[in-house]
């Protein structure tokens, strides 16, 4: 930890490829700055990514990263947080990665309560293969692959968060920049899997779920007297169909790690006699 980093340790050299306009951009830039401001540094930092507009995240940012699979980043994430429990691991997704083909891990990840932090980064669409539905886009949502629309309510990844037992659930909106970035560091300053949903529009094939949709509908609930520890609270507000909230929605201020129940305290990343040769011998078998 170290307080002389700033959020521009965390650039890379490497120039995003998103559309101009694109919400990404400001999710990056918030999740930057909350690294920055909890005394993190790129050196002791790792960014997992799956596939999808966000994947290519971790080449933008300044650290340690992986750019996996579509739907395994969280998996690689845990896997690297409990190799080495001093890396401040955050993952980063998007609707499709998160909650389509990763929702199984997403779960599963969740009830884990693994001491790091998931941005995903949703625009209710598909936008790397060209705008079709995703599982977080409207009913009547049209695209080129649903002209009706998905006939299927979409996927409201908070309450599949709250009902898999998350210690943190909170949303922001990537156009809101000092909030988005306060509400990613809460989640990162989380004792436990710290989950954010963002709202980062996408300005090529989105124009239902737009910035503006989002800065006339989001009610801040740090202007409101809501209270996060409460839990029945937190899901009437989760389920509460007709208004879209930002801030952080239900945190247990009692949650314990997993790695921290179960003893993990050592940096098991470090093999000094290298890996077995058995071990090598079934790599070599398969590659």
């Amino acid at each position: 930890m170290s307080s002389d980093v700033r959020f521009t340790d965390f650039k890379s050299d490497k120039q995003p490829t998103w559309c101009p306009g694109c919400g990404d951009f400001g999710t990056m830039n918030g999740m930057m700055k909350a690294l920055a401001e909890t005394g993190n540094d790129p050196d002791n930092t790792f960014v997992v990514a799956g596939i999808g507009c966000s994947g290519k995240i971790g080449t933008y940012m300044h650290s340690y990263a992986l750019h996996g699979v579509h739907g395994r980043a969280l998996p690689v994430g845990t896997g690297v947080k409990l190799a080495n429990p001093d890396l401040e691991v955050m993952v980063a997704g998007g609707d499709g990665d998160g909650y389509s083909i990763g929702a199984g891990h997403f779960v599963h990840a969740v009830r884990r309560n693994v001491d790091m932090s998931y941005v995903v980064m949703d625009n209710r669409i598909y936008g790397l293969t060209k705008g079709q539905a995703s599982p977080t886009s409207r009913q009547d949502f049209e695209t080129s692959t649903t002209p009706e629309g998905p006939q299927m309510p979409p996927v409201n990844p908070l309450a599949l968060a709250l009902a898999s037992g998350a210690t943190f659930i909170a949303q922001s909106f990537s156009s809101d920049a000092q909030r988005h970035a306060q509400i990613v560091q809460e989640a990162i300053e989380h004792d436990g899997f710290g989950f954010v949903n963002v709202y980062s529009p996408c300005v090529t094939f989105n124009d239902v779920d737009t910035y503006d949709y989002f800065r006339d509908s989001l009610v801040d609930l740090a202007e409101t007297d809501h209270d996060s520890t409460d839990r029945e609270a937190a899901k009437e507000k989760i389920l509460e169909g007709d208004k879209e909230y930002m801030g952080v929605i239900y945190q247990d201020d009692e949650s314990v790690p997993w790695e921290e129940r179960e003893g993990i305290d050592q940096d098991m990343s470090d093999i000094p006699d290298g890996a077995p040769e058995d071990a090598m011998d079934l790599v070599r078998e398969f590659y």
